[in-house]
Parts: structure tokens; C-alpha cells; sequence
């Protein structure tokens, strides 16, 4: 076993949108296991946009600051083990960061079971991204087949999930995404009726088009103006799923939101989404969607890149929202 390991730590606090020199790679001494503690190696490192509501200090995760190693969930592989319950080649799904190797107590680690697919979808499609969309979906806004769902961000970890998922239940499933190939991929890869390009000045016309009776579900991933575009277009009792601010990330202001009476008008229900409320679910939603999975009508949908050395750009590229699908690194 080698005595040394590698991390990623924040070198200083991005102006803005994150850079490469945010960020700084360095070697240290490999960490040895105490009494009822595993070592681990990190095989998957899951990248994600609340990743840098972190680093501004204002998300209910924790704070990262200058000299911090950067956090994030892992599939990893027990490499020694002082812990019962526990052995060497096991696979486990914990919070190793942006690390190479990490120490953990058996109530920070889930087995991964040996019929589990792809080791990677423990980090997205069958992961936290996964178990997001369905919360959202069916525990909170409780879809109906008649619904029409719109998701921003269509082609990310958690909106890719949502819409398969919607698309399962029978609804009608319009995306929207940044980006020309992605609208395609949603469309084509994805199995959504629609998807409109975020930057079409037209974007409130063509939504009128695409939801004639308006907006059952609005799965709301992006925050700002978007979200006042969509609140306008609700129909009668719809739901809106506060879930994620990708629009603000990279900025040091707060967006005001919707007036409330787009809300009131529509009679709407508002929920605040955060998954860690629904982990105690996890079990019930794998034995829900695998299903979907083996029958290939819930398709992942993963951006991997290779080695922990290219995690900062790959989370720079995630920022300027040039990922394509769930951001994962992959580490040997």
C-alpha cells in the first residue's frame, strides 16, 4: 500500500465563476485506520453544483474556505478495515471529498450491494441525483398522469432523472437546457415531448406553446427570472419544487423571486426540496426505479472524467454549465 495520498483543497475564494487556480492539488501522508475505523480509496467522485454554495459559504452542508479540502460523495473501495461489518474490496458509498483515500466509521458508509449496477449510478442516476427527482416527484408534488411537468436544466443529474421519471408515470415532459445539443439529447436520449433553449429571448412564448393548459409541475433546479417565467404560467393547483439555484451559484447577490400573487393566483403549492430529508427512503426508492432501470426507460446520463487532477476543471466546466449530463471523476 503506498504512504502517500492526494487531495484537492480550495487555494482561495472564486471572484465569481470558479477558475483553475481556485483550486490546489497536494500530496500528504496516507491516513491509517484507529479502532472501529476504514480506510477507503475513492474509484468515483460525485461533482455538483451545491459544491460551490459551499464555497460561498451558505449552504446547509457546511462551508468550505481557503485551505479546506473540498467535500463530496464517493463510491469507494475498503482498502483495511478496523470496523465489524466491514472488509477489504468491499464497495461503500460515503463523503470521501475530492481525496484519494479517506477514513470513515461504519455509520458514515452504505454497502453497495453485489447486484448493484454500475458503481458510478451510486452517484447519479441511482444516487442522491436520483433519489432528488423522485422525492420531488412522487413524495412531494405527487404527479398524476395528466400532468404537465416542465424541468429546467433538463440535461443535468437530477432534471435527466425527473423527466424519465415523469415520462414513467405518463406526463407530459417539457425540458429546458442551455444549449442546442442538449434540447436534442433531452428529446432524443432522454424521452422528453420538448425542450426549449433557456436563451431564446421568446422563451415565455414558446412555453405558452409547448403548455397550452399550463404548468402542472414546475421542478425548479435554476432559480431566477426562470422561475418568474414558469410561476406566470401555472395552471390551477400547480406545484413548484424549489430545488436548486444553479442561476445564482457564481454570484455574491441574492435574486429576488416570483411576486407572491403568481403563486396565489394559481392556487399553487410551493415546497422546499432538500434530499437529506428523504435519505430514510432510499431503499424504497431503488426498489421503485430499478425496475425502470433493467427495462431501459430510466437511462443514465453521466459526463465522466478521468483522474482526481481533473476535478477542478471539470467542476470549472460544470459552473460555465458545459457539462453534459451528471459530472462524475472517475479515479483508478
Amino acid at each position: 500500500m503506498s504512504d502517500k495520498m492526494q487531495r484537492v483543497v480550495l487555494a482561495r475564494t472564486p471572484e465569481g465563476t470558479p477558475v483553475n487556480e481556485d483550486f490546489a492539488l497536494q500530496t500528504q501522508p496516507m491516513p491509517r485506520p484507529s479502532q472501529g475505523e476504514v480506510l477507503c480509496q475513492a474509484k468515483y467522485l460525485s461533482l455538483d453544483p451545491y459544491m460551490r454554495s459551499q464555497i460561498a459559504g451558505r449552504h446547509i452542508s457546511g462551508s468550505i474556505t481557503p485551505g479546506d479540502p473540498m467535500l463530496g460523495e464517493t463510491v469507494s473501495c475498503v482498502l483495511e478495515s478496523k470496523a465489524e461489518g466491514f472488509k477489504p474490496g468491499d464497495l461503500v458509498r460515503c463523503f470521501g471529498g475530492w481525496s484519494s483515500h479517506s477514513i470513515h466509521t461504519p455509520k458514515e458508509m452504505f454497502l453497495l450491494g453485489k447486484d448493484f449496477p454500475a458503481p458510478s449510478l451510486a452517484l447519479s442516476t441511482l444516487g442522491m441525483p436520483g433519489l432528488t427527482a423522485w422525492a420531488g416527484l412522487h413524495c412531494l408534488a405527487r404527479i398524476k398522469s395528466e400532468d404537465t411537468v416542465v424541468i429546467p436544466a433538463a440535461t443535468g443529474g437530477v432534471g435527466a432523472v425527473a423527466g424519465q421519471l415523469a415520462k414513467a408515470c405518463g406526463c407530459q415532459v417539457i425540458g429546458i437546457a442551455g444549449m442546442t445539443q442538449k434540447c436534442r439529447q433531452a428529446t432524443e436520449v432522454l424521452g422528453f415531448d420538448a425542450c426549449l433553449n433557456r436563451r431564446d429571448e421568446n422563451l415565455g412564448e414558446e412555453l405558452d406553446k409547448a403548455c397550452p393548459q399550463g404548468i402542472d409541475v414546475y421542478f425548479d433546479l435554476v432559480g431566477g427570472p426562470m422561475l418568474t417565467v414558469a410561476s406566470e404560467r401555472l395552471a390551477e393547483g400547480g406545484r413548484v419544487l424549489l430545488c436548486g439555484l444553479i442561476s445564482e451559484y457564481n454570484s455574491s447577490e441574492r435574486i429576488a423571486g416570483p411576486p407572491p400573487g403568481l403563486w396565489i393566483r394559481a392556487r399553487a403549492k410551493v415546497f422546499g426540496l432538500v434530499v437529506y430529508d428523504f435519505e430514510d427512503r432510499r431503499q424504497e426508492f431503488l426498489k421503485e426505479v430499478m425496475p425502470l432501470y433493467h427495462d431501459g426507460r430510466l437511462k443514465p446520463h453521466e459526463d465522466i472524467i478521468e483522474g482526481l487532477a481533473s476535478a477542478p476543471e471539470a467542476f470549472c466546466r460544470l459552473m460555465r454549465g458545459e457539462n453534459n449530463g451528471k459530472v462524475i471523476v472517475a479515479l483508478s
